[in-house]
């Protein structure tokens, strides 16, 4: 199978920027384009709806979207809307979320049953299903029937996650799980055998439920000066990240000092603190044959897809995406 290679932007841009990352997308070779779902940033769906026009073979979708900011009636609607439009294809991710708390955002209870439910209802509403739901988290009412033209297509189901409990949940009912904010392959037999419990309850196949790794990335000829500003755009997702690698041992102490600098937007300082280790380990950083090799580890370790995070380049994002589609894409490709 060919590995499967994405990219992944910041919802941060004006109309006409996402226009013009998409149109350079689309020359190139990317199985996928997605945006996130991160607060207080804007909202995937509206990022997602101006750049499908532009993307004729990428598939398309958020990463990833929490029940407690989205009711999954809206997912679905949303979802529905977008593979209207979007050539390649779309797929839905789900997770908990973070920063939910910095928000007000109260998470709903119990978290883990919250996804479940939102996947069931999601596939209930996209497969023109009614008969209502009535789960611990959320409730609908049996004449409750998708009222839009449905997706001709099933829709894969991504779920984000680096707990057990939750990807052996994405074991029984998704596609696909991400690992987001990580690069290190260490991980990922690790995530393979949390996955693995819930595909066993669900009587799927070993390996039904691909895993992709997302994180932080930025590509430039100049390989230390792209090093240096993955360490500055990375500060900001370790503390949320790093602790939750079982395969990553970082001081409490550090943890908490980038958390305040990033609280603080001191992310020159912060990135002072990032050592080469934790850097190959969270972000994918350096000049092409850099991010060749970690893709390379990776795919080895069991990813079925990687995927490219934002920033990509140093001040120009789009440097970053032609060197990853005329120079990384084609060597893992090959």
């Amino acid at each position: 199978m060919s590995p499967l290679i994405s990219i992944a932007f910041q919802t941060d841009k004006t109309p006409a920027q996402y226009i013009a990352l998409a149109q350079l997308v689309d020359q190139y070779d990317f199985d996928g384009v997605t945006v996130y779902c991160d607060a207080p940033f804007q909202p995937s769906y509206g990022p997602l709806l101006l750049m499908a026009p532009h993307i004729r073979k990428a598939r398309l979708g958020p990463a990833a979207i929490a029940p407690s900011r989205i009711h999954p009636l809206d997912m679905a609607a949303e979802t529905a809307l977008l593979a209207q439009i979007a050539a390649g294809g779309v797929y839905l991710g789900i997770a908990r979320g973070a920063w939910l708390e910095q928000h007000g955002i109260r998470e709903l209870q119990p978290p883990i049953q919250a996804i479940r439910e939102s996947v069931e209802i999601v596939r209930m509403l996209l497969d023109g299903r009614d008969g209502g739901y009535q789960g611990q988290v959320f409730q609908i009412a049996p004449h409750v029937r998708a009222p839009y033209p449905l997706p001709r297509q099933r829709v894969p189901i991504l779920i984000g996650s680096w707990g057990r409990k939750l990807c052996a949940v994405a074991g029984e009912l998704a596609d696909e799980v991400k690992i987001g904010g990580s690069a290190n392959p260490d991980v990922v037999p690790v995530v393979r055998g949390y996955i693995a419990e819930g595909e066993k309850i669900a009587g799927r196949a070993p390996g039904s439920v691909g895993i992709v790794v997302g994180a932080v990335s930025v590509c430039d000829e100049d390989r230390e000066a792209a090093r240096d500003a993955a360490r500055r755009s990375v500060a900001l997702y370790l503390p949320v990240v790093a602790p939750l690698d079982p395969t990553v041992q970082v001081e409490p102490e550090l943890i908490a000092r980038l958390q305040a600098l990033a609280d603080a937007n001191a992310y020159d300082e912060a990135a002072r603190l990032i050592s080469d280790d934790l850097l190959e380990r969270f972000a994918f950083a350096g000049n092409p044959a850099d991010l060749i090799r970690q893709a390379e580890a990776l795919y080895a370790a069991g990813a079925q897809r990687i995927e490219f995070g934002t920033p990509h380049g140093l001040s120009d994002p789009m440097v970053g995406i032609r060197l990853m589609g005329e120079k990384v894409i084609p060597a893992l490709r090959s």
